[in-house]
């Protein structure tokens, strides 16, 4: 199997989160070792290699500190299948709800996009030149169509629905002998010397191949781009889904009946009139489709889901169960306790039936996390706490962390606005004090109401701009300086009024 990741050192692995997230420099360490592991238990021996689990971690933060976005872009790094999930939307087995199961199932469905775009890019050239030669098919054949009876094809045989037919009936009406193709009632010509005809029949193919180059070499640089040309392509039949019953729990499963019949039933076409260039990537995206070894794509999209997919559980407090401290445990809290009970087993380790194929949970590496305000870590039940022997407690934010947000990372907010705005013509220039200012407005609303950690810049930063985003494509004045002034005066009036800071901020 293929190695699927650039491996990092830890230290390289912490520099690069940096260059996204500010501060919060022990979830990156342990995040870092985590990853790293994975690279050291895949050197040991086999008989070693599957004695070595995951170190599974428990982050622990308020909301908007960067607990999400560090898992987001460790599986980035690795290259690895990532889902985040919300453990509240989990249910006891017998209660309606999703399934626990439901997370790996769609754990391998990203796995499976992941793996196909690479393939896709791998075959892409291959996929390409394919495409241009239909589309010089289409516009210059080899040979000169030939004349067919009404209803079927070009070698004179029945159509695809006829054949089809002819095979599903076959085992129950016997060997059924296949029609003669049609043949033209008219006399047979008297026999003569061909070799003029069989002359004139090179000079064509000679000249059509010499057309064909020409066409193939204009396709290839976008001469004929605009052209317009008809071509036939598989009518999109969206999959239906259902969701059955299955002994795992309730799943959403793709009826493909064209899968399931093995091709029996032929696929629809329809005819559409498209540019040359649509045609090439219709064309490109079939034949890349065709090139693909799907068998093989499942079998690697599963392995890489077991050995390197990374699954983050959020708000894992919310089903942290108080009713063992006291307390009747009815109602809402029913079933607070086993989901962690259903849980446990899938981070223990365990196998998961998929559509695809079975998928074991024994070395995917699970990222939970939660703000425990009203719970504690230790209201979890001790099987799970063990599953979770790593424990990162995440820092709050300050207002020099908030200025730091605005300006250092790769995706700063105030370099989003910039570029968003600078698309109607309006430069957005932010200078140090603006930024500060901005910064302390921030960290002035999270203590005065709920603190919602760097999720309050969004908010701040679109009430900030609010005019000029509705006015950008009238607005005359191009130059907008986002100053301290420029801050107090769009925002001073809401931070002081504190009821209506709880409302617009």
């Amino acid at each position: 199997m293929a190695e699927f990741t650039d491996e990092l050192t830890p230290r390289e692995i912490v520099a690069e989160l940096d260059k996204y997230i500010v501060g919060q420099k022990n979830a990156k360490r342990a995040v870092a070792v985590a990853l790293r592991n994975r690279y050291r238990r895949r050197m040991l021996p086999e008989e070693m290699r599957d004695e070595v689990i995951p170190k599974n971690i428990l982050m622990i933060g308020p909301t908007g500190v960067g607990k999400t976005e560090i898992a987001r872009r460790l599986a980035s790094l690795a290259k690895a299948p990532f889902v985040k999930v919300e453990a509240t939307k989990f249910t006891e087995v017998g209660y309606v709800g999703r399934d626990v199961d439901s997370m790996i199932r769609d754990l391998l469905q990203v796995s499976i996009r992941l793996v196909e775009a690479e393939k896709i890019a791998e075959v892409k050239p291959a996929a390409e030149e394919r495409a241009i030669m239909r589309i010089v098919d289409i516009k210059q054949p080899l040979k000169a169509p030939a004349t067919r009876k009404k209803g079927y094809d070009e070698n004179n045989e029945p159509p695809d629905l006829t054949r089809a037919i002819r095979q599903m009936m076959g085992p129950l009406l016997g060997n059924m002998p296949e029609p003669e193709p049609v043949r033209n009632a008219e006399p047979p010509e008297p026999v003569r010397d061909n070799t003029v005809e069989l002359e004139e029949e090179k000079k064509d193919t000679e000249r059509r191949e010499r057309i064909r180059t020409s066409l193939k070499k204009q396709i290839e640089t976008g001469a004929l781009d605009d052209d317009k040309i008809k071509i036939t392509v598989e009518e999109s039949q969206g999959v239906p889904f259902m969701q059955v019953f299955s002994p795992q729990g309730m799943e959403e499963m793709g009826m493909d009946v064209q899968s399931a019949l093995g091709g029996m039933i032929p696929k629809r076409h329809k005819q559409r009139e498209v540019t040359v260039a649509e045609a090439k990537q219709l064309f490109t995206q079939e034949e890349a489709q065709a090139l693909i070894d799907r068998d093989g794509l499942i079998r690697e999209a599963i392995y890489r889901a077991e050995q390197s997919g990374i699954i983050f559980v959020d708000e894992i407090d919310k089903i942290a169960g108080q009713s063992r401290a006291g307390g009747s445990g009815g109602g809402p809290d029913v079933s607070r306790e086993g989901v962690q009970r259903d849980i446990l087993p899938i981070i223990e380790g365990s196998t998961v039936t998929t559509k695809f194929g079975p998928v074991r949970t024994d070395h995917i590496l699970f990222i939970a996390a939660g703000a425990f305000h009203v719970s504690k870590p230790s209201d979890l039940i001790p099987e799970l706490q063990g599953r979770l022997p790593i424990r990162v407690e995440l820092e709050n934010l300050t207002e020099s962390d908030f200025k730091r947000i605005l300006t250092e990372p790769r995706n700063a907010l105030t370099r989003q606005y910039s570029s968003l705005l600078a698309t109607e013509g309006v430069t957005v220039e932010f200078n140090d004090d603006g930024i500060s200012e901005l910064a302390r407005v921030a960290a002035e609303v999270n203590r005065r109401s709920e603190n919602i950690g760097a999720r309050r810049l969004h908010t701040v930063l679109e009430r900030l701009l609010e005019d000029v985003s509705f006015q950008a494509p009238d607005i005359e004045e191009k130059m907008i300086l986002v100053d301290a002034a420029y801050v107090r005066h769009r925002l001073e009036d809401i931070v002081k009024d504190e009821d209506l800071s709880r409302y617009i901020l």
